[in-house]
């Protein structure tokens, strides 16, 4: 990674303050993502991390701050407008429909139609072909409904709907979680991919191992506020695990 100072972020959210009725769930947290970077977003329970990014998602938009996206303000008060920036959520869940294909996933909600207005099946299931020889090669499952697909084959097809909509910004809740070993191979395959492409990714995530695995910054949340931000690499486990637990910053922090 070059030195983060001379380049613009994908994605700066400043000074985001977000509240619920009294609770002050996000407050005053700044925060930046570039190009081909993994920023993972840690801390305990009720830390709000995810209530950041779904600031970000427009599906809670912040009380007060500024996002830019390229270096230039935008207003993100809804998913949509989310979507309009190149941002996209890979939710834990996945929110995929399980009784159908990969292809209709993809396009779910956003189908092709022929001009007879009739499924265009044949251009979606080629579309869905394309992205995913770039983002899995290996994925052969396409007209097996993905009730079938193992974990790493799910977030696959829930990354590649991102993706082929142009995605620029992706935000992934735990998307490792309950996964075996070489699924969790397969998603961080995707995710290397995914970084070559020059996407920026905001991991949600409770797993200090998957975090040093994935990242490339950690950014530490407590009681709604930043701990700080740290280069993975100059940074131990257990210095991170301080910043979680204690609020503690080690000197290393950017």
């Amino acid at each position: 990674m070059t030195d983060t100072a001379t380049r613009t972020p994908l994605v700066e959210m400043r000074d985001i303050r977000v509240s619920f009725g009294g609770l002050r769930a996000v407050n005053g947290v700044t925060i930046s993502l570039f190009p081909g970077e993994v920023v993972a977003l840690v801390g305990g329970n009720g830390a709000g991390k995810s209530t950041l990014m779904h600031a970000l998602a427009g599906a809670h938009p912040a009380d007060s701050g500024q996002i830019f996206v390229n270096g230039k303000a935008v207003t993100i008060g809804n998913p949509r407008d989310a979507r309009t920036h190149g941002i996209e959520v890979i939710y834990q869940r996945l929110a995929l429909a399980d009784n159908i294909d990969a292809s209709g996933n993809v396009f779910l909600g956003r189908e092709l139609r022929t001009r007879t207005g009739a499924l265009d099946d044949s251009a979606m299931a080629s579309a869905t072909r394309d992205v995913m020889k770039r983002l899995n090669p290996r994925f052969k499952n396409l007209n097996t409904a993905v009730r079938s697909l193992s974990g790493g084959q799910r977030q696959s097809v829930a990354i590649a709907r991102a993706v082929h909509f142009n995605a620029k910004i992706l935000i992934m809740d735990e998307p490792t979680a309950a996964l075996g070993p070489a699924e969790t191979e397969q998603v961080r395959e995707l995710i290397e991919q995914l970084k070559s492409e020059g996407i920026g990714i905001f991991l949600i995530s409770h797993d200090i191992h998957d975090v040093f695995d994935l990242a490339d910054r950690i950014s530490v949340m407590m009681q709604g506020q930043l701990v700080g931000t740290v280069d993975k690499h100059k940074v131990t486990k257990d210095e991170v695990l301080a910043m979680i637990i204690m609020g503690q910053k080690p000197a290393a922090a950017n």
